[in-house]
């Protein structure tokens, strides 16, 4: 990662915290995770940094989590134009993939392959198996 890159988001965003650790991640309320020897490390930085700008802390429902990842790519795409970095257009979508490879799985019936879906609750109902369960 260019260290003047770094140096000057730390500068511009003097209250988060930015530590490294094995891969990134953002910890709330302000505390980025930085794995400087991947690739497109400044690109990755950028999205962690949006989801702390964002405020990004909890969601209730699935669909949420992925409607706030793609919000911090929006905005890491964003604060790219102003660093001078490469946005990967594959890459945000790859990323954006394993949400949406985890949000298809996690609401598949496990009896019938049905897709579900999700109530305020954080539960998940197949309406073909609870129909059949009446």
């Amino acid at each position: 990662m260019d260290q003047t890159f770094l140096e000057r988001l730390k500068a511009d965003y003097s209250d988060f915290k930015f530590r490294e650790g094995k891969k990134f991640a953002f910890r709330p309320p302000k505390t980025i995770i930085l794995a400087p020897g991947e690739p497109f490390s400044e690109l990755l930085t950028l999205h962690e940094v949006s989801h702390a700008i964002l405020k990004h802390k909890d969601f209730r429902m699935d669909v949420e989590r992925l409607k706030m990842e793609n919000s911090a790519w929006e905005k890491a795409k964003e604060l790219a134009k102003k660093y001078e970095i490469e946005v990967d257009e594959d890459l945000i979508q790859d990323e954006l993939d394993t949400y949406r490879d985890w949000l298809h799985q996690k609401s598949r019936c496990p009896v019938c392959g049905l897709t579900r879906f999700q109530t305020p609750d954080s539960l998940y109902h197949c309406p073909r198996c609870e129909e059949f369960a009446k």
